[in-house]
């Protein structure tokens, strides 16, 4: 494993976003394109999660996004963030949310 300094960590903005909408991708089993508010604007993300949630169980929960993440197109769709998510060898996935209620925005540090 590859060992980063503290200065190369906080170049990454991490931050609450709460899931606007959310729905399948056409022709995909796993990406799902969430809408996301980060308090002051929101976004257009895409992730591998499909499998795992479905997007009525998405809608209305917080979520931690990278939101300095370049823009990269999947799909046709222009995926404006990162969400953070844990796996386990057996694939199961478990999206990370605050334990808290905290506003979209919020800066993780």
């Amino acid at each position: 494993m590859e060992e980063i300094d503290i200065n190369y960590f906080k170049k990454m903005e991490l931050v609450v976003a709460q899931i606007i909408s959310a729905e399948k991708i056409e022709g995909t089993d796993k990406l799902l394109k969430l809408q996301v508010s980060l308090g002051d604007e929101n976004r257009t993300l895409v992730a591998g999660i499909a499998h795992q949630y479905s997007p009525d169980e998405l809608i209305g929960k917080k979520i931690v996004v990278i939101k300095n993440l370049k823009p990269a197109k999947i799909r046709g769709i222009v995926s404006q963030g990162m969400l953070l998510a844990a796996s386990n060898q057996k694939g199961e996935i478990s999206i990370l949310t605050p334990l808290k209620d905290i506003e979209p925005g919020s800066k993780i540090s």
